[in-house]
Order: C-alpha cells, then sequence, then structure tokens
C-alpha cells in the first residue's frame, strides 16, 4: 500500500491504543491460569492477534468480542500444534519456552524478518534443559522434548523477551528454578511489566543477587477480570506530533505511573525539543524512529547512543531511520550503534520505503507534518502490525493522507 502525504497539522484528542506489549502477557498469563479470564483490550493488532492465535493452537479457547478477550485456559495440549507467529518477535521470544515446558511436539511458523532475528542464547539454554530444538527450513521450528527445572543463565543485555520467556514457563515445571542474569541489564522495564502480570495471576518470581527464583509446579491463579492499559509506545507518534504542531493534541487513556519504559517519551520529546539532547537508547530502542524525526526538525544536534540492538528489528532501524531522514532533506549520521542528528526547521519533501516497519511507516507520516512538499510512502500497510487504525485516526485528526494499492 502507499501513502501519499501533504503538509498538515494535527488537532484534536486521540485515545492510546491497547498496549500490545501488555496483552501478550495477559493473554499468556491466562492462558495458563486455573480459571476462565476476561481481559478488556479495546484494541487489536497483528502482534496481539499472532499470540492469541498460538495460544489457541496450544488448546486455549480465546474469543474476542466487543473489546473483551474471555480466555478459557489450556487443559490439554492437543498432539502436534501447529503455530503461526506471524511476524511477532514477542510471541515467539515469549511461547517458545512455554511450548518447550509444556512437553507439545510442535511446530512453530515465522514470516517476515522474524526467522533472522535471533534466539541464541536462548535456543542453547532450552536445548541444554531438555528441549529438542531444529530448523527444518529457515521459517519453521520444530519442538520436542520436555523441559526441566534447574539453573538458567542469560546475558541480561541480549534480549529481555528471552527472560520473559522463561518466567512464563518455568513455573508450569514440577520443581524450582533459577534464571541467573549476567552483564548489564537492558529494557529492565518490560521484565517488570511480566513481573507485575505475573504477579496478578499468582506467581511471585523474586529477584535478588542476579537471579530470578522461578517457583514450581504451579497453576496460575486467573484473578477473574484484567484490564489492557493504553500504550505508551504507539502514543509516542501522537506525542511527537504534538510537538511538532504546536501543542494541538491531547492523548487519552495513558497511566503516567506505568511500568511500560516507553513512556520515557513525554520527558524525552521534551529535551529534544529544548535544543538537542543526548538519549540512551538502552531501554527505549522503539522510541528512536520518531524522536529521530522530532530531531530532525528541531535546531540542535542529538545523538542516539546505545541503540545497536535496533539493527534486528523489523528492519535495520538505525538504517531505515537514517534513510527516511535523508530521504526528506534531513542531516544525520549513522554510527554502528546510534545516530546523529543535526535539526533543521523543516524538512523538504521526498519518498520513503517504510521497510515493512510499523515504526518506519508511522514516523514518516510524522515528518511529513514538518514537510514543505508532499510525502510519498511505500509500504504503509505495515502499520497493521501494531496500530491497524493509525492512518484513520491520522485523518480524523486532520493529518493528509490518500490511501492506494500497490500497482
Amino acid at each position: 500500500m502507499i501513502a501519499h502525504l501533504s503538509p498538515s497539522t494535527l488537532a484534536g484528542t486521540i485515545p492510546a491504543i491497547a498496549s500490545k506489549s501488555q496483552a501478550h502477557r495477559l493473554l499468556i498469563c491466562a492462558a495458563l491460569a486455573d480459571r476462565d479470564t476476561i481481559i478488556a483490550c479495546p484494541t487489536l493488532s497483528a502482534d496481539i492477534t499472532a499470540t492469541a492465535d498460538c495460544l489457541r493452537a496450544l488448546g486455549a479457547d480465546i474469543a474476542y468480542e466487543n473489546g473483551l478477550f474471555t480466555v478459557r485456559p489450556i487443559a490439554h495440549t492437543p498432539p502436534a500444534p501447529q503455530l503461526d507467529c506471524g511476524e511477532s518477535g514477542s510471541t515467539l521470544r515469549f511461547l517458545l519456552p512455554v511450548v518447550c515446558a509444556l512437553g507439545a511436539d510442535a511446530t512453530i511458523k515465522m514470516h517476515g524478518r522474524l526467522p533472522q532475528r535471533p534466539l541464541s542464547p536462548l535456543w542453547e539454554e532450552l536445548q541444554a534443559h531438555g528441549a529438542v530444538l531444529t530448523r527444518p527450513a529457515p521459517d519453521i521450528i520444530a519442538v520436542s522434548g520436555q523441559l526441566a527445572p534447574g539453573a538458567y543463565t542469560l546475558a541480561a543485555n541480549i534480549s529481555s523477551q528471552f527472560i520473559s520467556g522463561l518466567l512464563f514457563a518455568l513455573p508450569l515445571l514440577a520443581g524450582k528454578s533459577a534464571i541467573r542474569l549476567t552483564g548489564k541489564l537492558e529494557s529492565a522495564s518490560y521484565l517488570t511489566m511480566t513481573v507485575r502480570a505475573l504477579a496478578r495471576f499468582g506467581v511471585d518470581c523474586p529477584f535478588e543477587n542476579d537471579a530470578y527464583a522461578v517457583p514450581g509446579g504451579r497453576r496460575y491463579a486467573s484473578p477473574g477480570t484484567a484490564r489492557v492499559e493504553g500504550d505508551w509506545s504507539n502514543a509516542a507518534f501522537w506525542v511527537a506530533a504534538d510537538r511538532i504542531c504546536g501543542g494541538t493534541l491531547t492523548i487519552t487513556g495513558l497511566e503516567p505511573d506505568s511500568p511500560q519504559g516507553d513512556r520515557a517519551v513525554t520527558e524525552l520529546a521534551g529535551r529534544i525539543a529544548g535544543g538537542g539532547a543526548v538519549v540512551d537508547c538502552q531501554d527505549v530502542p522503539d522510541l528512536v524512529p520518531v524522536l529521530s524525526v522530532l530531531a530532525a526538525v528541531t535546531p540542535g544536534e542529538t545523538r542516539f547512543e546505545n541503540a545497536g540492538r535496533l539493527r534486528i528489528k523489523e528492519s535495520d532501524r538505525l538504517a531505515t531511520t537514517a534513510g527516511l531522514i535523508k530521504a526528506l532533506g534531513g542531516d544525520v549520521t549513522e554510527l554502528s550503534d546510534g545516530l546523529i542528528v543535526r535539526g533543521r526547521a523543516r524538512l523538504s519533501s521526498g519518498m520513503v520505503d517504510s521497510a515493512n516497519d510499523h515504526r518506519i511507516a508511522m514516523s514518516a507520516a510524522v515528518a511529513a507534518l514538518a514537510c514543505d512538499g508532499p510525502v510519498t510512502l511505500y509500504g504503509a500497510q505495515a502499520v497493521n502490525k501494531s496500530y491497524p487504525a493509525f492512518w484513520r485516526d491520522y485523518a480524523a485528526l486532520g493529518g493528509k493522507v490518500t490511501l492506494e494499492d500497490d500497482p
């Protein structure tokens, strides 16, 4: 899909969509619980749907109607379940350990760039504890064997999703386990989200001496109901747009004390708007594309550091973010693990390829607000991964956009 964008100003009130990060976690806990759970989740995305579909494949009965998930937990895992993770890294990394803990002989399908995204050292730790994992094809993982409790060790600076996946899986095993972390922890806020979700379902995993203590033989205890809070990660596009448009937007449905690390977008956007900043991206990598756009239209120099993990996202986000800014006449230097953006008052116009990356597509839409001419965006359908209603909401706020199918 191609989006034709013209310079415009956004104004009005926009409710935040449901946090897909929290939706993943609540759905998984509910599917492993002792009784049904109703989860209020007013909006869906391709990633949320992928997790729900994979849990259905594992035996959960999940219905969605009028903004509510009704989750009847897994009673028995069907033989040879087939899970399709789509392009969702969270779905894959959270559920691979769960599949191993359930002892399922399963097949996991991946799409897009997901087969290229690393699974080491989680892969090796699962194999060392009884799982049998193979790659019969680049986009397929075959799983068999039975995961055993014990001592697990993971580097803390690789992916918090690996740690979260083990936290979901290990309580299902007969004995106690420990997850020892080595090195400096990154994306700590996402682990806080996981631990809080587990606690809501009666599973406490205390962290001390660089290790999580995980109880064994536990059936998750459903609270009966739960609610997915507003998503700071996707609200970040409206926060940046509000800065560009001069304070014309009101974003509702966000919790200021949320465990989501991307709530830092408000403070970071303010620092950048003040004339440049140094942004440590270690805990907020998803904010880099849209904050880079904001920096590109703000006089001053902004440096984004510790962002090397962006190279293994849906696209190489350091390269695609730099490409977006350059395509629209901005000034950016790509580093091995970051970006240096030298801002100016306006961008020009041009053509941008989203590289099938939802955050690049939405960042391009925000950039168009500060362009002197039209922007043509290829791959506009990428927003469906996290925010299917983005273009509708963009237009409702006054954004000038015309969508057409690829020829």
